[in-house]
Protein backbone atom coordinates (compact mmCIF):
# COMPACT_ATOMS: atom_id res chain seq x y z
CA UNK A 1 0.00 0.00 0.00
CA UNK A 2 2.04 3.28 -1.23
CA UNK A 3 -0.76 4.81 -2.10
CA UNK A 4 -4.09 5.59 0.71
CA UNK A 5 -6.84 7.55 -0.63
CA UNK A 6 -9.31 8.33 1.27
CA UNK A 7 -13.02 9.07 0.08
CA UNK A 8 -14.73 11.90 1.43
CA UNK A 9 -18.61 11.79 1.64
CA UNK A 10 -20.49 14.72 2.72
CA UNK A 11 -21.05 15.11 6.89
CA UNK A 12 -18.20 12.49 7.29
CA UNK A 13 -16.99 12.32 11.00
CA UNK A 14 -13.43 13.79 11.32
CA UNK A 15 -12.11 10.84 13.48
CA UNK A 16 -12.98 8.26 11.16
CA UNK A 17 -10.74 10.38 8.92
CA UNK A 18 -8.30 11.81 11.08
CA UNK A 19 -7.14 8.31 12.76
CA UNK A 20 -7.00 5.91 9.80
CA UNK A 21 -4.60 8.73 8.42
CA UNK A 22 -2.67 9.83 11.44
CA UNK A 23 -1.66 5.94 11.36
CA UNK A 24 -0.65 5.96 7.54
CA UNK A 25 1.53 9.14 8.16
CA UNK A 26 3.30 8.24 11.49
CA UNK A 27 4.90 5.06 9.48
CA UNK A 28 5.66 7.20 6.61
CA UNK A 29 7.19 9.09 9.03
CA UNK A 30 8.90 5.83 10.51
CA UNK A 31 10.06 5.05 6.78
CA UNK A 32 7.42 3.46 5.36
CA UNK A 33 6.38 5.41 2.01
CA UNK A 34 2.72 6.37 2.01
CA UNK A 35 1.26 8.75 0.30
CA UNK A 36 -2.06 9.93 1.52
CA UNK A 37 -4.53 12.00 -0.92
CA UNK A 38 -8.23 12.77 -0.51
CA UNK A 39 -10.44 12.76 -3.25
CA UNK A 40 -14.42 13.66 -3.36
CA UNK A 41 -17.39 14.74 -5.36
CA UNK A 42 -17.43 18.55 -4.83
CA UNK A 43 -13.80 20.08 -3.75
CA UNK A 44 -15.30 21.17 -0.17
CA UNK A 45 -16.83 18.27 1.89
CA UNK A 46 -18.79 19.85 5.23
CA UNK A 47 -17.89 17.61 8.01
CA UNK A 48 -20.70 16.13 10.94
CA UNK A 49 -17.95 18.96 13.31
CA UNK A 50 -18.50 21.53 11.12
CA UNK A 51 -15.06 21.92 9.70
CA UNK A 52 -14.91 21.89 5.82
CA UNK A 53 -12.62 20.04 4.36
CA UNK A 54 -10.91 20.74 0.75
CA UNK A 55 -10.74 17.87 -1.59
CA UNK A 56 -9.27 16.57 -4.50
CA UNK A 57 -11.63 15.91 -7.52
CA UNK A 58 -9.27 13.41 -9.56
CA UNK A 59 -7.97 10.15 -8.34
CA UNK A 60 -4.43 9.35 -8.56
CA UNK A 61 -3.55 6.36 -10.59
CA UNK A 62 -3.84 3.15 -8.72
CA UNK A 63 -2.33 -0.23 -8.51
CA UNK A 64 -2.76 -3.35 -6.45
CA UNK A 65 -0.40 -2.94 -3.93
CA UNK A 66 -2.76 0.63 -3.20
CA UNK A 67 -5.21 1.23 -0.54
CA UNK A 68 -8.72 2.86 -0.71
CA UNK A 69 -10.62 3.94 2.85
CA UNK A 70 -14.01 5.15 2.87
CA UNK A 71 -14.43 7.52 6.01
CA UNK A 72 -17.85 7.29 7.97
CA UNK A 73 -20.24 9.85 8.27
CA UNK A 74 -22.91 10.94 10.38
CA UNK A 75 -25.85 8.48 10.09
CA UNK A 76 -29.04 7.43 12.07
CA UNK A 77 -30.17 5.23 9.42
CA UNK A 78 -27.81 4.40 5.96
CA UNK A 79 -30.34 5.49 3.78
CA UNK A 80 -30.11 8.47 2.14
CA UNK A 81 -26.73 8.86 3.57
CA UNK A 82 -23.17 9.39 2.45
CA UNK A 83 -24.06 10.03 -0.82
CA UNK A 84 -21.40 8.53 -3.40
CA UNK A 85 -22.11 8.64 -7.28
CA UNK A 86 -22.22 5.53 -9.50
CA UNK A 87 -18.92 6.26 -10.47
CA UNK A 88 -17.25 6.77 -7.44
CA UNK A 89 -18.90 3.31 -5.95
CA UNK A 90 -17.95 1.89 -9.74
CA UNK A 91 -14.00 3.07 -8.81
CA UNK A 92 -14.45 1.19 -5.24
CA UNK A 93 -15.66 -2.00 -7.19
CA UNK A 94 -12.59 -1.55 -9.84
CA UNK A 95 -10.07 -1.31 -7.13
CA UNK A 96 -10.81 -3.97 -5.47
CA UNK A 97 -11.32 -5.85 -9.31
CA UNK A 98 -7.53 -5.13 -9.75
CA UNK A 99 -6.25 -6.54 -6.43
CA UNK A 100 -6.28 -3.52 -4.62
CA UNK A 101 -7.15 -3.41 -0.99
CA UNK A 102 -10.90 -1.47 -0.01
CA UNK A 103 -11.68 -0.57 3.29
CA UNK A 104 -14.54 1.54 5.67
CA UNK A 105 -14.97 3.01 8.87
CA UNK A 106 -18.32 3.42 10.46
CA UNK A 107 -20.86 4.09 8.28
CA UNK A 108 -18.58 3.70 4.89
CA UNK A 109 -19.09 0.40 4.96
CA UNK A 110 -22.59 1.15 3.59
CA UNK A 111 -20.45 2.48 0.29
CA UNK A 112 -18.87 -0.56 0.12
CA UNK A 113 -22.53 -2.43 0.25
CA UNK A 114 -23.70 0.17 -2.42
CA UNK A 115 -20.89 -0.79 -4.66
CA UNK A 116 -21.31 -4.84 -4.34
CA UNK A 117 -18.05 -5.36 -2.17
CA UNK A 118 -20.16 -6.62 1.07
CA UNK A 119 -21.80 -9.98 -0.89
CA UNK A 120 -20.70 -13.16 0.74
CA UNK A 121 -18.23 -11.16 2.74
CA UNK A 122 -18.00 -10.91 6.41
CA UNK A 123 -17.84 -7.07 7.59
CA UNK A 124 -18.96 -4.69 10.43
CA UNK A 125 -19.87 -1.42 11.24
CA UNK A 126 -20.60 1.50 13.91
CA UNK A 127 -23.29 -0.69 16.41
CA UNK A 128 -25.99 2.03 15.95
CA UNK A 129 -26.35 1.09 11.87
CA UNK A 130 -25.59 -2.96 12.36
CA UNK A 131 -29.29 -4.02 12.25
CA UNK A 132 -29.73 -1.35 9.21
CA UNK A 133 -26.87 -2.83 7.47
CA UNK A 134 -28.19 -5.94 7.90
CA UNK A 135 -31.28 -5.43 6.45
CA UNK A 136 -29.64 -3.57 3.51
CA UNK A 137 -27.45 -6.18 1.95
CA UNK A 138 -28.83 -9.83 3.18
CA UNK A 139 -26.08 -11.19 1.26
CA UNK A 140 -23.51 -10.29 3.66
CA UNK A 141 -22.57 -11.49 7.09
CA UNK A 142 -22.27 -8.72 9.85
CA UNK A 143 -20.09 -9.36 12.43
CA UNK A 144 -21.25 -7.63 15.62
CA UNK A 145 -19.45 -5.94 18.45
CA UNK A 146 -16.06 -6.09 16.87
CA UNK A 147 -13.46 -3.25 15.82
CA UNK A 148 -12.81 -4.73 12.57
CA UNK A 149 -13.16 -7.43 9.92
CA UNK A 150 -11.24 -8.37 7.04
CA UNK A 151 -12.09 -10.89 4.12
CA UNK A 152 -10.58 -10.87 1.08
CA UNK A 153 -9.14 -7.69 0.85
CA UNK A 154 -12.29 -5.92 2.20
CA UNK A 155 -12.02 -4.51 5.79
CA UNK A 156 -14.29 -2.74 7.67
CA UNK A 157 -14.18 -1.47 11.15
CA UNK A 158 -16.85 0.11 13.89
CA UNK A 159 -17.60 3.36 14.70
CA UNK A 160 -15.14 6.23 14.77
CA UNK A 161 -11.82 5.41 16.89
CA UNK A 162 -11.82 1.79 15.74
CA UNK A 163 -10.15 3.27 12.02
CA UNK A 164 -7.42 4.11 14.07
CA UNK A 165 -7.19 -0.01 14.96
CA UNK A 166 -8.24 -1.19 11.50
CA UNK A 167 -5.42 1.17 10.06
CA UNK A 168 -2.49 -0.43 12.47
CA UNK A 169 -3.89 -3.93 11.49
CA UNK A 170 -3.12 -3.02 8.12
CA UNK A 171 0.24 -1.81 8.85
CA UNK A 172 1.02 -4.95 11.13
CA UNK A 173 0.22 -6.86 8.05
CA UNK A 174 1.76 -5.07 5.75
CA UNK A 175 5.50 -4.41 7.45
CA UNK A 176 4.80 -6.54 10.35
CA UNK A 177 3.59 -6.19 14.16
CA UNK A 178 6.87 -4.42 15.35
CA UNK A 179 6.15 -1.67 13.24
CA UNK A 180 2.31 -1.08 14.43
CA UNK A 181 3.77 -1.14 17.83
CA UNK A 182 5.60 1.23 17.22
CA UNK A 183 3.27 3.58 15.36
CA UNK A 184 0.59 2.73 17.81
CA UNK A 185 3.63 4.06 20.99
CA UNK A 186 4.16 7.17 18.66
CA UNK A 187 0.55 8.20 18.69
CA UNK A 188 0.57 7.28 22.55
CA UNK A 189 -2.29 4.53 21.72
CA UNK A 190 -0.91 1.96 24.04
CA UNK A 191 -3.63 -0.33 24.28
CA UNK A 192 -3.57 -1.51 20.51
CA UNK A 193 -6.76 -3.60 20.36
CA UNK A 194 -7.45 -6.28 18.07
CA UNK A 195 -9.72 -7.42 16.10
CA UNK A 196 -12.43 -10.01 16.13
CA UNK A 197 -10.01 -12.57 16.53
CA UNK A 198 -7.47 -13.41 19.43
CA UNK A 199 -4.32 -11.43 19.92
CA UNK A 200 -1.97 -12.85 17.44
CA UNK A 201 1.41 -11.62 18.53
CA UNK A 202 3.30 -10.78 22.22
CA UNK A 203 4.37 -7.84 20.36
CA UNK A 204 0.73 -6.49 20.31
CA UNK A 205 -0.58 -8.12 23.45
CA UNK A 206 1.87 -6.83 26.13
CA UNK A 207 1.78 -3.23 24.73
CA UNK A 208 -1.47 -1.71 27.04
CA UNK A 209 0.83 0.25 29.22
CA UNK A 210 2.24 4.03 30.07
CA UNK A 211 5.86 2.92 30.80
CA UNK A 212 8.06 4.49 28.23
CA UNK A 213 10.72 2.73 29.72
CA UNK A 214 9.40 -0.67 29.30
CA UNK A 215 8.34 -0.22 25.74
CA UNK A 216 11.85 0.96 24.43
CA UNK A 217 12.84 -2.16 25.87
CA UNK A 218 10.54 -3.82 24.41
CA UNK A 219 11.23 -2.06 20.73
CA UNK A 220 14.95 -3.72 21.33
CA UNK A 221 13.59 -6.98 21.73
CA UNK A 222 11.34 -6.58 19.24
CA UNK A 223 13.82 -5.78 16.63
CA UNK A 224 16.37 -8.49 17.55
CA UNK A 225 14.70 -11.50 19.45
CA UNK A 226 16.87 -13.61 17.97
CA UNK A 227 19.83 -12.59 19.16
CA UNK A 228 21.26 -12.33 22.58
CA UNK A 229 20.37 -9.86 24.74
CA UNK A 230 21.66 -9.42 28.07
CA UNK A 231 19.62 -7.78 30.92
CA UNK A 232 22.72 -5.11 31.45
CA UNK A 233 22.61 -3.73 27.51
CA UNK A 234 18.78 -3.70 27.79
CA UNK A 235 19.07 -1.96 31.22
CA UNK A 236 21.37 0.84 29.70
CA UNK A 237 18.90 1.26 27.09
CA UNK A 238 16.30 2.23 29.29
CA UNK A 239 18.65 4.31 31.28
CA UNK A 240 17.48 2.07 34.46
CA UNK A 241 19.30 -0.23 36.74
CA UNK A 242 18.73 -4.07 36.05
CA UNK A 243 16.37 -4.37 38.68
CA UNK A 244 14.72 -1.57 38.43
CA UNK A 245 14.13 -2.84 34.39
CA UNK A 246 13.08 -6.24 35.98
CA UNK A 247 10.45 -5.02 38.21
CA UNK A 248 9.02 -2.40 35.75
CA UNK A 249 8.73 -4.58 32.92
CA UNK A 250 6.96 -7.37 34.88
CA UNK A 251 4.92 -4.80 36.21
CA UNK A 252 3.82 -3.57 33.09
CA UNK A 253 3.63 -7.07 30.84
CA UNK A 254 3.73 -9.70 33.72
CA UNK A 255 6.89 -11.37 32.68
CA UNK A 256 10.19 -11.01 32.74
CA UNK A 257 12.30 -9.35 29.29
CA UNK A 258 13.81 -12.82 29.10
CA UNK A 259 10.17 -14.85 28.96
CA UNK A 260 9.44 -11.90 26.61
CA UNK A 261 12.09 -12.55 24.17
CA UNK A 262 11.31 -16.74 24.82
CA UNK A 263 7.57 -15.83 24.03
CA UNK A 264 8.33 -13.97 20.91
CA UNK A 265 11.00 -16.75 20.06
CA UNK A 266 8.41 -19.94 20.42
CA UNK A 267 5.95 -17.42 18.73
CA UNK A 268 8.04 -17.20 15.37
CA UNK A 269 9.30 -20.88 15.49
CA UNK A 270 5.24 -21.84 15.57
CA UNK A 271 5.40 -19.85 12.34
CA UNK A 272 7.99 -21.81 10.63
CA UNK A 273 7.21 -25.18 11.63
CA UNK A 274 3.48 -24.23 10.66
CA UNK A 275 4.98 -23.35 7.19
CA UNK A 276 7.14 -26.96 6.88
CA UNK A 277 10.43 -26.30 8.85
CA UNK A 278 11.65 -28.83 11.02
CA UNK A 279 12.64 -28.12 14.73
CA UNK A 280 15.84 -28.07 14.91
CA UNK A 281 15.75 -25.31 11.62
CA UNK A 282 12.87 -23.30 13.65
CA UNK A 283 15.10 -23.18 17.16
CA UNK A 284 18.44 -22.33 15.31
CA UNK A 285 16.36 -19.56 12.96
CA UNK A 286 15.23 -17.58 16.43
CA UNK A 287 18.10 -17.86 18.62
CA UNK A 288 18.49 -21.52 20.09
CA UNK A 289 21.47 -23.51 20.48
CA UNK A 290 19.73 -26.00 19.93
CA UNK A 291 15.69 -27.47 19.54
CA UNK A 292 15.68 -28.54 23.18
CA UNK A 293 15.01 -25.41 24.67
CA UNK A 294 12.49 -25.11 22.31
CA UNK A 295 10.61 -28.29 22.67
CA UNK A 296 10.62 -27.38 26.52
CA UNK A 297 9.25 -24.27 26.30
CA UNK A 298 6.64 -25.57 23.50
CA UNK A 299 5.29 -28.25 26.14
CA UNK A 300 4.86 -25.50 28.92
CA UNK A 301 2.83 -23.39 26.71
CA UNK A 302 0.74 -25.95 25.16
Amino acid sequence: MNQVVFVLAPRLHLLDLAGAAQVFSTAADHGHPYRLSYVAERPDVPTHQGVTLRAELSWPELGPGDLVVVPGWRAERLAGTGLLSAETLGRLTAHHAAGGTVASVCAGADALGRAGLLDGRRCTTHHDVQDDLARRYPAATVVRDVLYVADDRVVTSAGIASGIDLALHLVAVRHGPAVAAQVARQMVVYARRNGDQQQASAMLRHRAHLSDAVHRVQDRIDESFAEPLPLAELARSAGVSERTLTRRFEAATGRTPLRYQQQLRVERAEYLIGHGATVEAAAHAVGFVDARMLRRLRARSA
